[in-house]
């Protein structure tokens, strides 16, 4: 299922705050954790990868693909190292 306009729209806002930061430990059980819990209670999540965790952006879409699969979430957009992730209600 593709995300609704508005939902992309809202995404890709400037507006909305970077929430969830990937550290140099990548992707834990809190990370996972603390994205299903933000999602739970906001329609959107907007996520950070710090400087240094990927080398390529193949390895930034990877890594934000394989969050949305562990969130249950979905991957509305993608800009560098940040990503919107969509729980599809």
């Amino acid at each position: 299922m593709k995300a609704p306009s508005h939902i992309v729209r809202l995404a890709k806002d400037s507006a909305l705050q970077v929430s969830v930061r990937v550290g140099r430990n990548g992707i834990t059980e809190s990370l996972i954790t603390e994205i299903r819990d933000q999602l739970a209670t906001r329609q959107l999540v907007k996520v950070k990868a710090n400087r240094g965790i990927t080398e390529s952006s193949n390895e930034r879409s990877e890594l934000f693909e394989l969050l949305a699969n562990k969130t249950d979430s979905k991957l509305v957009f993608l800009r560098g190292n940040v990503a919107v992730f969509w729980v599809g209600k």
